[in-house]
């Protein structure tokens, strides 16, 4: 028993090492040491903004006002929204508008955001193509950053960066800081090449690289950045193109979206299978560290936790890791308590960290149960 506890703790331990540590510190030494900026220019293509929304009827109004303050030529713009299966006022709402740029689709049956993206973009005329959602708030500028990206040639699609606004809990303070981190490592990426996914409140693409999404796609920010990347073109990051979002305050709130989304990484892999290929993905070994791994991440917890108890009589290292990670499972404790205690930032972090864990290992679960995510 012994050989094969101490292969599951190294492993495990190596593998948790990469995913949160090494690999975030290789590409920031890979941006370091061999950056590849991209070459902005300051051009003004004709641009469609492209929006799915389900029951939005809290934000479109808000929406519809925030997208006429851009700061770019109203006459290059085009804007299409698709409603979903709405059942709200969002159709009603969106259709009093004024501004002649806005088309509406109205699809009484929930088809999934896929098929809504797929219909709304064969309405488009615009040369790129800028995908955000119904909720979030954009940056005047961020139409103009977003597109001098695409002024250099090899630069396909471009994402802006996700701000987070009104954090106000515990749960929140760490998703936040989760949400920096993420945002770290993604900055790294495209400094050095091409970063992985983009956010989906935010990211324009050359259309003529855009391909029709296979039906039911639920991570169309993860799929449609590869699939220019198996084009030969970059994805990058842009931080001065930026989008304002409220984060859940609660991990109740949280669970059902973060489950679908995770979950929607297992629907990837059975969609497009050449995303595990290395000589078919470019960006293989980036998508297994910064995606695949991620999902693996609980199950590793939990195996590091048996192995190194296992262990632990066996050498004071073992005793250590076995001591750090019952010292966790107490921080999450604490900070589920309801007192000042929860609100100092390492139980946050570890609170979050634990929930977003949680609810990757949950994915799996809910993947097995129930393929057909883009109906939930």
């Amino acid at each position: 028993m012994t050989p094969i506890a101490w292969f599951i703790c190294w492993s495990s331990a190596a593998l948790l090492l990469h995913v949160f540590v090494g690999y975030p510190v290789l590409v920031w030494l890979q941006a370091r040491v061999r950056p590849r900026p991209v070459a902005r220019r300051a051009i003004l293509p004709t641009v469609s903004i492209v929006i799915a929304v389900h029951d939005g009827e809290r934000f479109v109004r808000a929406k519809l006002a925030n997208l006429r303050q851009l700061d770019y030529p109203t006459e290059l713009i085009d804007i299409v929204l698709v409603c979903d299966g709405c059942h709200d006022a969002t159709v009603t709402i969106a259709r009093r508008s004024t501004d002649p740029r806005l088309t509406v689709l109205d699809h009484p049956n929930r088809r999934g955001k896929a098929a809504c993206l797929n219909d709304a973009v064969a309405l488009t005329r615009g040369e790129v193509l800028l995908f955000t959602d119904v909720r979030q708030r954009l940056s005047p500028m961020a139409v103009k950053e977003l597109v001098a990206n695409l002024g250099d040639p090899e630069v396909g699609a471009v994402t802006g960066e996700l701000h987070m606004e009104n954090v106000r809990s515990g749960f929140a303070q760490g998703v936040d800081f989760y949400w920096r981190y993420e945002k770290g490592i993604r900055h790294a990426e495209s400094l050095s090449g091409s970063t992985i996914g983009v956010t989906g409140a935010l990211y324009a693409m050359r259309r003529s690289l855009f391909r029709p999404l296979p039906p039911g796609t639920v991570l169309d920010d993860v799929l449609v950045p590869m699939r220019v990347a198996a084009l030969g073109k970059r994805v990058v990051f842009e931080p001065k193109a930026m989008a304002w979002d409220q984060p859940s305050q609660q991990p109740a709130e949280e669970r059902r979206r973060k489950i679908r989304t995770l979950a929607g990484n297992y629907q990837l892999i059975q969609m497009a299978p050449w995303l595990l290929v290395p000589w078919s993905n470019p960006l293989w070994f980036r998508f297994v560290s910064h995606k695949l791994l991620r999902l693996l991440a609980p199950w590793l917890i939990v195996a590091l936790t048996i192995s190194s108890g296992l262990l632990v009589t066996r050498h004071a290292m073992y005793a250590t890791a076995f001591g750090a990670l019952v010292t966790g499972m107490l921080m999450v404790g604490l900070a589920l308590l309801p007192s000042r205690l929860g609100r100092l930032p390492p139980l946050r972090i570890a609170l979050a960290f634990f929930y977003l864990n949680l609810f990757a290992a949950q994915a799996l679960v809910a993947f097995a149960r129930n393929r057909r995510l883009h109906l939930w």
